[in-house]
């Protein structure tokens, strides 16, 4: 089993000045107000709307850019992301507008089910732009965020032991410092790695197991097959029909160059699930093999089949892919036994939470 991206698949997104992380939200629904910084910049605070993505998406490429985590969205999959399962974009989300420019926002999600050690788990990612950063912008956004997260947290997981979680961006940032003020701590480093796609290449093919691409009959047979082989791994936690459907069928999915490894009674042991959100940068989202399965190479050979493909298909120049730094599974040894090379590394922040039965009647 390995690790998921930690920018996409484990929603590890925060921005410097209050960087890519995830940790804030809103007790009631937001409203649209305004508050001056000691700078004389006078903000309005609103939730995101369909139609903010244009500016949403300039906002977060810019970040991507300036804070150096690559982390690229195109309009059409922010859009998308306003009607996941379980996000209300007026309640999970907010924005810093400077004379109707979005210069910073938050939002927050919180999975329904639990982590694979029992805990409630809330994320909240965000950024400021760089020449609004300094003003107090990202601790605002935090300070109006956070008891929406532990809100949520408190509703979806009652009685159990949870955390916020956020992500630091690259060792140093100015989120990470943000994120240790707020009583954050590094929890976990997550390796970027990238491969050169240059044609196509040999792939093994392993007995008892048939390799192909995902079509949408395989949709539970996978969701299986992922909570199974994420069952053991760290800050995981079973997805749920509804989840694992809003990124089964995202845009940004690309099942013509994912990898399924399927037995002849259906059962799938192990998956490479593929998403392009970069032109011609194949990102590989998901790898699993199930507990049952492992030590038979069926993860290696499925990403290699998925390398051939993609290289073969012309359509990319580089396949990418994250994985946690201390994957107890040896996924960083398989991904650079097939040609990846380390690109940069960020951190997972978390700041743990008393459960209600520990907090007393309605606290954390």
């Amino acid at each position: 089993m390995m690790a998921p991206s930690p920018g996409r698949a484990s929603d590890n997104r925060w921005r410097a000045g209050c960087d890519r992380q995830q940790t804030w939200v809103m007790t009631q629904q937001t409203t649209d107000e305004t508050s001056a910084t000691p700078r004389g910049t006078v903000y309005r605070w609103t939730p995101l709307t369909e139609a903010d993505v244009p500016a949403w998406a300039n906002l977060v490429n810019h970040l991507a850019e300036v804070d150096g985590t690559e982390e690229f969205y195109r309009e059409d999959d922010l859009r998308e992301e306003l009607t996941f399962a379980g996000f209300d974009p007026a309640r999970d989300s907010l924005t810093a507008r400077d004379e109707g420019q979005i210069v910073g926002f938050a939002q927050v999600t919180v999975p329904t089910t639990p982590d694979n050690e029992g805990n409630g788990r809330g994320y909240v990612s965000g950024g400021v732009r760089a020449d609004h950063r300094g003003r107090g912008i990202g601790r605002e956004l935090m300070d109006r965020m956070e008891p929406r997260a532990e809100q949520l947290v408190r509703e979806r997981h009652p009685g159990r032991d949870a955390y916020l979680r956020a992500g630091g961006g690259l060792e140093g940032s100015s989120a990470s410092r943000m994120l240790r003020a707020r009583g954050y701590r590094v929890v976990r480093y997550y390796d970027e790695l990238a491969r050169p796609l240059r044609g196509g290449i040999q792939v093994p093919e392993p007995p008892g197991v048939e390799l192909l691409s995902p079509t949408a009959q395989h949709e539970q047979a996978a969701r299986t097959a992922h909570n199974d082989a994420f069952r053991d791994h760290w800050g995981s936690g079973p997805q749920s029909a509804e989840t694992w459907h809003d990124h089964w069928t995202a845009r940004s999915g690309r099942p013509e160059v994912s990898t399924l490894a399927v037995t002849p009674q259906g059962e799938v042991l192990s998956y490479v699930l593929c998403t392009e959100w970069v032109d011609r940068q194949l990102y590989v989202d998901l790898v699993g093999t199930v507990r049952a399965a492992r030590g038979r190479g069926l993860a290696r050979a499925a990403l290699l089949r998925t390398v051939d493909l993609a290289g073969r298909s012309g359509a990319y120049d580089v396949i990418e892919l994250g994985v946690d730094s201390e994957n107890p599974s040896g996924a960083t040894r398989l991904y650079e036994g097939v040609g990846f090379v380390p690109k940069l590394r960020t951190t997972a922040m978390q700041r743990d939470l008393r459960s209600s039965k520990d907090a007393g009647d309605g606290a954390l």
